[in-house]
């Protein structure tokens, strides 16, 4: 009798943990996601792509804009004035290097076409997170939208309303 109430409950307790399975790989490949691990986009092209970070400051609002074609890239900051509303920017280019892992490194070291003594450089992880891909900055951990993507997501928001 014994054994068969130990029996039952073993196969009780590994049926209740299949069923939870699910659930929590779900959990599990949602907080890799987060974490741009074990994302398998290495056939993601990301050529002619433009990548967004916007920051917004109290005394400024600074928009960068990532654009790669090829391995060659623009980087372009675009700060704000909120005081005087004046707009200033800056237009960087240089190249950008991908590894196997999905690792990005910019190095831009012309400004407006005049070489510069100490270039940009990032190092960005490309992840997607709900279907929206994202440049992750390593160091700083800004994150930097695909603009596509951005765009796609604010026509479906719009669409709801």
């Amino acid at each position: 009798m014994k054994k068969i109430f130990v029996g039952f409950l073993f196969f009780g307790a590994t049926f209740g943990l299949k069923a939870q399975y699910g659930s929590l790989n779900d959990i599990l490949t949602r907080l890799e996601e987060r974490k741009g691990v074990n994302q398998h986009l290495e056939s993601v092209n990301i050529d002619n792509k433009k990548f967004v970070f916007i920051k917004d400051e109290t005394d400024h609002t600074e928009r960068d804009f990532i654009v790669i074609k090829g391995n060659k890239v623009t980087y372009v900051e675009v700060f704000d004035d909120k005081a005087t509303g004046e707009t200033n920017s800056n237009v960087f280019s240089g190249d950008i290097v991908r590894n196997k892992k999905n690792i990005f490194s910019l190095r831009a070291d012309m400004l407006e076409n005049q070489k510069v003594p100490i270039p940009v450089t990032k190092t960005l992880l490309l992840t997607r997170q709900d279907d929206i891909l994202y440049l992750i900055d390593i160091n700083t951990r800004a994150r930097w939208i695909d603009e596509e993507s951005f765009s796609k997501a604010q026509k479906k928001s719009k669409a709801k309303k």
